[in-house]
Parts: structure tokens; sequence; C-alpha cells
């Protein structure tokens, strides 16, 4: 991969570091000025507290960047000095310069570790359940969710379902449950007939119990943390990353939300006190986060979840906050995110994908 898929230039804002970051599937870029020269690294957790303090994502990375950063000068290091530092530090790759601290090239701790295969991933996360709440009836998705269930409508060829659980079954994460209730016979016939290498267990709710009342009946037979995921949402993003994330933090719960810019096609109009305007703004765009529908919980949160009752997660929440357990949020890049639940989104999610 070429030097420059590695590096940005310190005049950028956190979008485009967002997309770089995307697009070369790294989680660290080495900030430099016109001339190469090297003036920092900036990693996706930076923009990640950079966002979460409330920074737009137009703000310029100059203010966000490590200025600071591990490097090593040309010629003056081995391949397992090198190797100790990333390690120890717990980073993914470390620039090189010379000694006018231009970049020179990098190394990487999978180059080093000779494939990805060999960085050996905790155990303990492999063993982690995913559920999948699929119960739902789909409305804004009708007239396909009349005669199918969501989870199933087709998205360039294959059900949404198997889309969803490929992304996490690629990272090693092999335990799904999926809840059902709406139109479950057919959910099961489908993973039955095309004899699914998928080992997928059902949890079948007997009457409509929300966006997360079926997770009730886990109450006890889950001990340690889980994803739970909507059944039209695919996301492409590094699952050990964000369920570190979640535990480093000791979180309840962690809400993945993506930034999303809104924008208004009309002038906007801002008075006074008087009812006389004040200014006006041509077609505004505003940046917000927006819950993905993806969550890391807590199984100690379970208990909170009222048995075999209708339930929503905006209640969940509000019941965690009043109860002064801790709601995190890690943000991600808003091409990370693919909606599929409803029509607007469908077809850009058949372009994406």
């Amino acid at each position: 991969m070429k030097l420059s898929s590695f590096t940005i230039q310190s005049n950028q804002n956190i979008k485009k570091a967002f997309k770089f970051l995307k697009k070369y599937g790294k989680k660290c870029l080495i900030v430099i000025d016109k001339d190469k020269k090297m003036l920092g690294t900036l990693t996706d957790g930076d923009i990640r507290n950079s966002i979460l303090k409330k920074n737009s994502i137009n703000t310029k990375i100059e203010k966000i960047y490590n200025s600071n950063p591990k490097y090593l000068l040309q010629g003056n290091y081995t391949n397992s000095q090198a190797l100790k530092l990333l390690v120890k530090h717990n980073i993914e790759l470390i620039p090189i310069v010379n000694q006018k601290k231009k970049i020179i090239n990098i190394v990487e701790l999978n180059t080093l570790l000779k494939s990805k295969n060999k960085i050996v991933k905790n155990k303990f996360f492999l063993n982690i359940f995913v559920i999948i709440m699929a119960g739902g009836v789909g409305t804004r998705l009708r007239p396909f969710t009349k005669v199918l269930p969501k989870p199933l409508v087709p998205v360039n060829n294959r059900p949404i379902i198997d889309h969803i659980i490929d992304r996490f079954q690629d990272q090693g994460l092999k335990k799904i449950i999926l809840t059902i209730n709406d139109k479950a016979e057919i959910m099961k016939a489908y993973f039955n007939e095309t004899k699914s290498q998928n080992k997928i267990k059902f949890l079948e709710e007997t009457k409509p119990l929300g966006t997360c009342g079926g997770l009730s009946f886990l109450c006890g037979k889950i001990n340690k943390s889980f994803f739970v995921t909507n059944c039209d949402i695919i996301l492409n993003l590094d699952f050990y990353d964000l369920y570190s994330f979640h535990v480093k933090n000791n979180y309840d719960i962690t809400v993945v939300a993506s930034t999303k810019d809104f924008a208004i096609p009309y002038g906007i109009c801002e008075i006074n006190s008087q009812g006389l305007l004040q200014s006006m703004i041509e077609k505004p765009k505003y940046n917000h986060l927006v819950n993905t529908g993806l969550y890391v919980i807590n199984p100690r949160i379970l208990s909170i979840i009222p048995r075999n009752k209708k339930y929503d997660f905006n209640e969940l929440f509000d019941d965690a906050k009043r109860k002064k357990k801790k709601v995190g949020v890690y943000p991600i890049d808003e091409k990370s995110w693919i909606d599929v639940g409803q029509w607007s989104e469908y077809k850009k999610a058949i372009e994406k994908l």
C-alpha cells in the first residue's frame, strides 16, 4: 500500500480523516505538513473522543491529533525493537522518519507478525453472543413484509439477515440468537430449508414485545456483555474494537451512533423578540449522532427489562439512566452504516452493497 494511504495533512477535517480510515481500513493516520514532515498521529480513538466532546466533524484535525507520537529513526532500529514498541503501546503502526522528521516509511504490526491470522484475538471475545432482534412486523417495508418477515427481504439477491450474520461471523462471532415473532415459522423454515451453515438459535416471543422486551428472557442465562442488533442494519466495523471500548469504559450499555449530515432545503428565518427578521440562513446543514441500532449490553442491565411486556430501547435508556447506569456512545462514520429498514434507504443500500 502506498505511503499516501497512511498520511493526512493537518489542514484536513475530522470528516475527511474518517473517510481515509474507512477507505484504507486503518485505525491510525500519520499527520504531515505539505513537505511530508511528520507532525503527529491521529487514531480512530482520537476522532471518537473529539466527537463525544461535541466537536463538529468539520473541525480541523490539527486541534485533536497527537503531537507527541512514537516513531522510529531511519536505520536506527530492528524489527524486534519495532514489534516490542507496537505491542507495548498497543498501536497499529509506527512512522519511520529521517533526521528532519520527514516520513520515509511505516512499520505495521500486521506486517511484522507476517499475517493477520497470527494476531490471536482473546478467546473470551470469540464466545460472545450476538442477539439479532428479528421479531418486528417491518411496517416501513410494506408491502414486502405483508408476505415475508423483514429479515428475509432480499438485498442483492440475499436476505438482509444473511448479510448481518456474515458480518459477525467473518470476525469470529459464531454464537447467534434470533428473537422472532412475526412470521416466526417462515423464519425457521428459511434456515432449515437452506441448510444454513450458521448455527442459529431462536428465542420466540409469544406476543410482540417491542424493540428490546424479548431480551428479558436472557436474564440469568448470559454472564458477559453481548451484542444486540436490529435486523434492518448492516454495519462495517471492527466488532472487537467496539467490544474493547465497551469493556475499557465499564459501560452498562454502549450505543453505536453514526455521524449524519441533515440538509434543510430552504432558507431558515431567524427572528428577534419583536418578530422582525434577524437573519436568513440559506439551506443550512446540521450534523448529528444518530442511533444505528447496534448495542453492547452488560447482562446486569437485563434485570431492568420487564418480563413478557412490550418494552422499547428508548424506555431502557431512560430507566438505565434513572438507575445511574453508564450508557456510552461509540461514534462511527456514516459510510460504515447501511440502513435497509425503510424504502427511502433501501435502494441506497443495494448500491452500497
